[in-house]
């Protein structure tokens, strides 16, 4: 695909997008999957991170991959899964799970020393594991239903539930509090890029095998997260119990 059909594709798409906006997003009558009533606006805003992906993200990914050494790069991951740690505890904390946010905490605590900074992750081998919880997992665990499935700009695919949850990791995430605004901003790009170069396989993954790569994406993103917050073990969805009748 040459420069100029990128460009072009990126045009239509913002187009699009302001379009369904304006629109009232989709036409109720339109959709068939009941957790996704703005389909059109979702596909059309999935559109647009595609091409935005194929423009800038895929090729920095690549380039970040092929120049960086693959210890530096796990090495890169496994400090910013660090700082994530610290978010976890909290919403464990948040959800009762004394265990788990003592793990999370322990994983902080010798990673962060013994790990150097957590470059090295040495809390799993001392059978600390990782959790990753986050307060859109916090809000399922209270009661909260997951809400309308939605894409948004760049993060991609998410639900009524985890965008407010992003607004409470926001503030959980010790790299928003660097005073320097350029520190703070190289440290997020480095996570951004790091965390497209680890999901390079899985987005051509995507693109092989599904049909409906939007569809695909949408439906493992929403059983993944039912799966969270359920820690495994999910109940039986209303479809799922009404087939075993």
């Amino acid at each position: 695909m040459t420069r100029v059909q990128l460009l072009s594709r990126v045009r239509i798409s913002v187009t699009a997008l302001m379009f369904l906006f304006l629109t009232g997003c989709a036409s109720t009558s339109e959709f068939t999957d009941p957790r996704d009533p703005w389909e059109g606006f979702n596909r059309a805003m999935y559109s647009f991170n595609e091409t935005v992906d194929e423009i800038l993200l895929k090729p920095l990914a690549k380039g970040y991959k092929a120049i960086v050494p693959v210890p530096v790069d796990r090495g890169i991951t496994n400090f910013f899964s660090n700082l994530g740690d610290i978010g976890s505890a909290i919403n464990n904390i948040l959800q009762f799970k004394l265990s788990r946010a003592g793990s999370d905490l322990g994983r902080v605590a010798f990673n962060s020393t013994l790990g150097l900074l957590g470059f090295f992750d040495v809390a799993t081998n001392m059978n600390l594991p990782r959790y990753g919880e986050d307060f859109g997992q916090t809000l399922g665990v209270w009661g909260s239903s997951p809400g309308p499935y939605i894409v948004l700009p760049l993060l991609g695919p998410s639900s009524g539930r985890d965008a407010v949850g992003l607004v409470f990791d926001w503030f959980t995430d010790p790299v928003n509090y660097i005073e320097d605004d350029s520190v703070r901003i190289a440290v997020k790009s480095l996570w951004f890029i790091d965390k497209r170069a680890d999901l390079l396989s899985a987005s051509n993954l995507v693109e092989q095998a599904a049909l409906d790569p939007y569809e695909f994406v949408r439906n493992a993103y929403l059983q993944k997260r039912r799966h969270d917050v359920y820690d495994g073990n999910p109940p039986p969805e209303p479809l799922e119990e009404l087939q075993e009748k």
